[in-house]
């Protein structure tokens, strides 16, 4: 017995037919058929009814396909995790980020790196920083981009830290609020809040900001696609990096907010963020690659905005 005759035992269940499933295998059908009858003999009994006209697994088949199935599996994710480890050629990344880097640092990585490692298969999820901790947790994901705040003491996270992204209140042209010669917190607390999921940091700025206790936000969204389309239809007033509002601001889509008693250095409305991943853990090749890649790139971007 070997997995070539366990994958062959597979087509014929799939195809319920001994010529479209050697077709599908690529090989003849009488060479197809002394495969199936190969592993008949190794287990000493009838895998197929061959009577039936559908081909139906014996019962001794349908025990033999539970496990088939498993060890094709579990063969194919030992080859893709081995590949990982050892190359760049082959293998999948699966990484998130959240929705202030998902607009230009994270795409122009992603960018870099279908170039140069064409054969890597990625898988990107855009989210809060809760849940891509989560999923980090789970094994879902090997690292994610984010305000770090919240990991920073954290012993079994490794934080590799990006430059801040600033943080502001836009609307929509033609807002009420733009109507007056100068806006103040005081009146930005008059309209619906949105943003994605905030740092308690930021929460508690906010807060003191509003003159409560608790703060309001009528709307926590992490597609910012969305959040725009909403800013765009009503009063409600969004707050974002500046990174991933510059083109929409350039245009004229949206307005950014000057609040007269906000200061414009106030560290706590920064993004502060990071890449983190979990300590002592190997990456992949792969991760290793993107995230040398997204650090090159915030690099850069640091270099060229002093410039």
């Amino acid at each position: 017995m070997d997995l070539r005759q366990l994958r062959y035992f597979l087509a014929l269940n799939e195809h319920r037919s001994f010529v479209r499933a050697a077709d599908a295998m690529g090989i003849t059908q009488p060479a197809f058929s002394r495969s199936i009858q190969g592993l008949e003999h190794e287990f000493g009994c009838q895998l197929v009814d061959r009577g039936s006209k559908d081909l139906h697994p014996t019962p001794e088949g349908r025990v033999v396909l539970q496990h088939a199935l498993a060890l094709v599996r579990g063969a194919s994710n030992l080859t893709n995790e081995i590949n990982q480890m050892t190359k760049l050629d082959a293998g999948e990344l699966q990484f998130g980020c959240g929705p202030a880097l998902s607009e230009k640092l994270v795409p122009d990585a992603l960018l870099h790196f279908m170039q140069r490692y064409p054969h890597i298969h990625t898988r990107l999820r855009v989210d809060n920083w809760e849940s891509l901790s989560r999923s980090l947790g789970r094994d879902e994901i090997e690292f994610f981009i984010a305000d770090v705040r919240q990991f920073e003491s954290d012993p079994s996270l490794q934080i590799r830290l990006l430059r801040p992204r600033s943080g502001l209140f836009f609307c929509r042209p033609g807002h009420p609020l733009l109507e007056k010669e100068s806006q103040s917190t005081n009146d930005l607390f008059d309209y619906p809040l949105a943003a994605a999921r905030l740092p308690a940091g930021i929460h508690k700025v906010l807060a003191n900001l509003s003159g409560k206790t608790q703060l309001d936000q009528h709307i926590e969204c992490e597609h910012l696609p969305l959040l725009l389309k909403l800013v765009r239809s009503s009063n409600t007033i969004a707050m974002s990096t500046q990174e991933a509002m510059n083109d929409y601001l350039h245009e004229g889509e949206f307005v950014q907010l000057h609040l007269r008693n906000l200061p414009a250095d106030l560290d706590s409305l920064k993004a502060h963020c990071g890449i983190v991943s979990r300590a002592g853990y190997r990456l992949s090749p792969a991760a290793n690659a993107m995230i040398e890649l997204l650090v090159k790139l915030d690099q850069e971007a640091d270099q060229s905005k002093a410039a």
